[in-house]
């Protein structure tokens, strides 16, 4: 098939792609890096030539609420628009667990994207992914100061990068659908024990502090605003293994 990955550059995109790539797919990497724009459509018509599959799993980041929506508003018109044009038969988004019930930063823009996806016409599957390992840090720099790391008290259920990719290769190969499902890691942590290991890990010794004014991507969730209990269960790497692997000598 030929399956174009939006945001094939990224985090989580790279590995979408390698694994493709194995598996004898044609793959096109759409990012800005490859000329291809989402927001403006540059390059799109052409990316998307005879491609049965849209993986996008693209972001803007985690910085401004006000930007993130915006990106998801402008991005989801564009890329949807282009790919009605074209005929794509299966549209993928790689969404974030807790994304119907958060209303605010990085989460009101994931479900701004979810409900231009579902309103399309195009068979999809929506994938709501629990945190990845890899973004916790993003949190803990948010939360930094010069004695310690201020957290959210939440509980999180986060998966490894590689475990989310996998399981988005494997609905890519699929047929659509048309609904939501979720994915998540093995275990239930509380973020700021979960913190202070990573912060011990890396030789960091300064206090987690719990502070409900702490922002997680840009939103306030609830406690247990970000735990599923209807997950399809990734290749389950837990939070030891990936921490083994992250402190790993290049």
């Amino acid at each position: 098939m030929r399956i174009v990955v939006v945001g094939g550059t990224g985090l989580v995109g790279a590995r979408v792609v390698r694994q493709l790539k194995a598996a004898d797919h044609e793959v096109v990497v759409a990012a800005r890096s490859t000329g291809i724009d989402i927001v403006t459509g540059a390059g799109l018509d052409l990316a998307l030539e005879g491609a049965q599959v849209v993986v996008d799993v693209s972001s803007p980041g985690y910085a401004d609420p006000a930007d993130m929506l915006r990106f998801f508003e402008a991005a989801g018109a564009t890329l949807l628009a282009a790919e009605q044009t074209a005929g794509i038969a299966h549209h993928i988004t790689f969404s974030a667990i807790g994304a119907e019930r958060i209303g605010g930063g990085y989460y009101r823009g994931k479900h701004v994207q979810e409900a231009l996806v579902a309103a399309s016409g195009i068979p999809f599957t929506i994938v709501r992914s629990a945190p990845l390992f890899e973004y916790i840090d993003a949190i803990l720099d948010a939360g930094r100061s010069g004695e310690a790391v201020r957290v959210p008290p939440l509980s999180v259920q986060p998966i490894a990068t590689d475990d989310a990719a996998r399981v988005l290769g494997r609905v890519a190969l699929r047929d659509p659908a048309n609904a939501i499902v979720e994915v998540s890691g093995p275990n239930i942590y509380a973020l700021p024990d979960l913190a202070q290991q990573i912060l011990t890990a890396a030789e960091d010794y300064r206090p987690v502090l719990v502070d409900v004014a702490a922002p997680f991507f840009g939103a306030r969730p609830g406690v247990n605003a970000l735990v599923t209990g209807a997950a399809v269960r990734s290749d389950d790497t837990g939070f030891e293994h990936w921490l083994q692997r992250a402190l790993a000598p290049a």
